[in-house]
């Protein structure tokens, strides 16, 4: 992949839209999470002793991680080679063979992924990674497949449709879900770097990122500093230069949608507008202090926007950050208490002084709660996550005259068993 960089950074711009330098920061993440895969599945797969306990003394115990087979990977349009990549590395690391289905919207993106594995590893067996192309009823399909795992990235709503259809099935599902990621801006923030890095949070991939910053909440002190700061830096983004068009045209009416509701109900603009819709790109837009309750707080808007709450606290910020129903990932912007904070984020994951740190290190893990999904990819968790364990305890030897394991258990040691329970935990 490395090698034949310029052939999928030029294919990422042409079929996904993205500008070049994005694709080849998309490409690099990728490059980064399959060395780090290469170089730590094997120590992170092997078997591990256990302490067997004061019972079973004569024991060793132990337990194998081991694949669980065919791993189907249900993979999305906005990131096509990193997103399916942190589930596809991990699982063929594990042991398991892979059938890809990637979006309907990002077919020739992912055959170059498959084609480029193929050609790295000419002596594995032929169908290790299989590829099916189709829209969502081959995604139906494959989950009715008799696969032995899905790894599914998409909507909300597309993952319970694929939670239910393994469900008949009793396949185990791993589900990186939709976000509604918030920024907290406390007092004693670096006001002008919280504001760049926001800024490329929440538009960059034109919004379309599941991790991305789509709500800040800032302490009011440094509001109209950190308003002031945001417009500035998001004056020199330009759809088209700066993000790519909107890939699916129905989501640029859920912009439009969380944009009106939320100006009806009496939110400021303090850049953009209704009037910054297009029919393929959206130019960003912020809106102020929008009702809790609006579809701009509550729902995942996908698109090149962000709100701007004022609040009178942390406590106050860290309230609202929690009272959606997704749980992905956020940022935290403080000189003195940012990891303070961030430990009171009911999310996945967090980058604090910067956004989507986490993403770029391919130790830590991703995922979240709620409608943001369950499972893990990424890191030691991803690699366990496409593993079942195997327990395995071993007599060493036996003890004379003690069959506690047996229907020959001696009177005196079923007359014993009462008083070590009182001496093993009773007291």
């Amino acid at each position: 992949m490395a090698r034949h960089a310029e052939e999928i950074i030029a294919l990422l711009h042409a079929e996904n839209g993205k500008p070049r330098p994005d694709a080849a920061l998309e490409l690099l993440l990728t490059l980064e999470h399959i060395a780090w895969t290469a170089e730590h599945a094997r120590t992170v797969l092997r078997p591990t002793k256990r302490t067997p306990g004061m019972l079973t003394r004569n024991f060793s115990a132990q337990v194998e991680r081991l694949p669980f087979g065919v791993v189907g990977v249900i993979g999305p349009w906005n990131y096509p080679l990193y997103t399916p990549n942190g589930s596809i590395a991990t699982a063929l690391a594990a042991g398991n063979t892979v059938v890809f289905k990637p979006s309907e919207y990002t077919p020739l993106v992912a055959r170059w992924y498959t084609d480029a594995f193929a050609r790295a590893n000419p002596d594995a067996p032929k169908g290790v990674v299989a590829l099916v192309t189709g829209a969502g009823a081959t995604g139906s399909a494959l989950c009715n497949a008799g696969v032995d795992k899905i790894a599914f990235t998409g909507s909300t709503a597309t993952g319970r449709k694929v939670m239910a259809c393994c469900a008949e099935h009793l396949v185990p599902v791993t589900l990186e879900l939709g976000g509604k990621d918030a920024a907290i801006v406390a007092a004693d923030a670096d006001i002008p770097a919280a504001a760049e890095a926001i800024a490329f949070g929440a538009m960059g991939n034109a919004g379309q990122t599941c991790v991305g910053i789509e709500r800040v909440y800032v302490e009011r002190p440094v509001r109209e500093q950190f308003l002031a700061e945001l417009t500035t830096a998001l004056r020199r983004v330009h759809p088209g230069v700066s993000y790519g068009p909107m890939t699916m045209p129905g989501q640029i009416e859920i912009v439009r949608r969380h944009v009106e509701d939320a100006i009806t109900a009496g939110a400021d603009t303090a850049l953009g507008g209704l009037d910054s819709i297009g029919s393929r790109y959206i130019n960003p837009i912020v809106l102020v202090d929008p009702p809790h309750s609006s579809a701009a707080i509550q729902e995942e808007t996908f698109g090149p926007t962000v709100t701007v709450t004022t609040v009178d606290s942390v406590d106050e910020a860290v309230h609202l950050t929690n009272d959606v129903s997704y749980g992905l990932a956020g940022a935290v912007f403080s000189r003195h208490h940012a990891l303070d904070i961030a430990r009171r984020l009911d999310v996945g994951q967090i980058s604090t002084n910067s956004v989507l740190g986490f993403a770029a290190i391919a130790a830590l893990p991703l995922g979240g709660r709620g409608e943001s999904g369950f499972g893990r990819i990424h890191g030691p968790e991803g690699l366990h996550e496409f593993t079942r364990t195997r327990a395995i305890a071993t007599q060493r030897f036996a003890i004379p005259g003690v069959h506690l394991l047996s229907f020959r258990r001696p009177d005196w040691l079923n007359q014993l068993l009462p008083r070590l329970i009182t001496w093993l935990h009773g007291r």
